[in-house]
């Protein structure tokens, strides 16, 4: 049986893996890995490492499918992170043995700001998406100068709701770990050997100081795990999960509304159907 804790406590539902499970996927993951990046002609990859859990998992499932020199990481911090981002980064990079540079992007986002339109910067979630762009434009530029591919971070869990910056963190070539919900990632990183500390860190997007991803969203990932399993990804309907869940009906309707408002996110920018 797997150890993983129950999705919710005081319900049936359980996303938690079992042992099997666990491993299948791990090893299709890798699999993935190591295809993707061959199928390209591409010489390893690079990954932008902010020392959570996310980019954590993949680093360690990357260096499983290419080798230590088949990863770079980068450590790409601004401001607004706190040093505790930087040190567990860096400790991720030692720990597996892989290359890895450290690029202050407040720089660059300061000739951002100084270029833009007076008063751009006033706008947090603006000037929060120029930081993680940023970091995708610095991941590229190492990517193809080392005939690399650029590995994304996002979970199944945010690219339902849209947690993500459009050309920012949603610029890679793939997303190893796109098919897991946040808790499932937290129970792949355990068997992969990540320390708890990492595992259960508080997650942050760094876009702004003291930004956490369940305060932005407005709920805790369980919770939205559990939501988008059984409502928007499952069969329930609103009051079903309402009452298997024992949530307020605003829970389901603040995911059903992130899910249709980042739609857009999802799929290629559209172009007018053909005359």
């Amino acid at each position: 049986m797997s150890d993983a804790e129950p999705l919710l406590e005081g319900t049936n539902v359980d996303l938690a893996l079992s042992e099997a499970e666990l491993e299948a996927r791990r090893e299709h993951i890798v699999e993935f890995i190591d295809d993707t990046v061959a199928a390209a002609g591409a010489d390893g990859a690079v990954l932008g490492l902010s020392g959570g859990i996310d980019s954590t998992t993949v680093a360690h499932l990357a260096v499983e499918a290419l080798g230590r020199d088949g990863l770079h990481g980068l450590l790409l911090p601004s401001e607004v992170n706190p040093e505790a981002d930087r040190t567990d980064a860096e400790r991720v990079a030692e720990d597996l043995g892989i290359e890895y540079d450290v690029v202050e992007i407040e720089p660059i986002v300061d000739a951002f700001v100084d270029a833009a339109p007076a008063g751009a910067e006033d706008d947090r979630t603006a000037l929060g998406n120029v930081r993680v762009r940023t970091r995708g434009v610095l991941n590229y530029f190492v990517a193809n100068a080392e005939n690399r591919l650029v590995l994304g971070t996002g979970n199944r869990s945010e690219a339902a709701t849209g947690y993500f910056t459009k050309y920012g963190d949603g610029a890679v070539d793939c997303h190893p770990i796109g098919n897991l919900y946040k808790c499932q990632v937290r129970q792949l990183a355990r068997d992969l050997g990540v320390p708890e500390d990492l595992v259960t860190r508080t997650p942050t997007a760094a876009m702004w100081e003291g930004q956490t991803d369940e305060e932005e969203m407005g709920l805790g990932y369980d919770e939205l795990d559990a939501i988008l399993a059984l409502h928007v990804d499952g069969p329930f309907s609103k009051s079903a999960t309402v009452r298997t869940l024992d949530v307020p009906e605003s829970a389901v309707e603040r995911v059903v509304e992130l899910y249709e408002k980042s739609m857009h996110k999802r799929a290629m920018p559209p172009a007018p159907e053909p005359l």
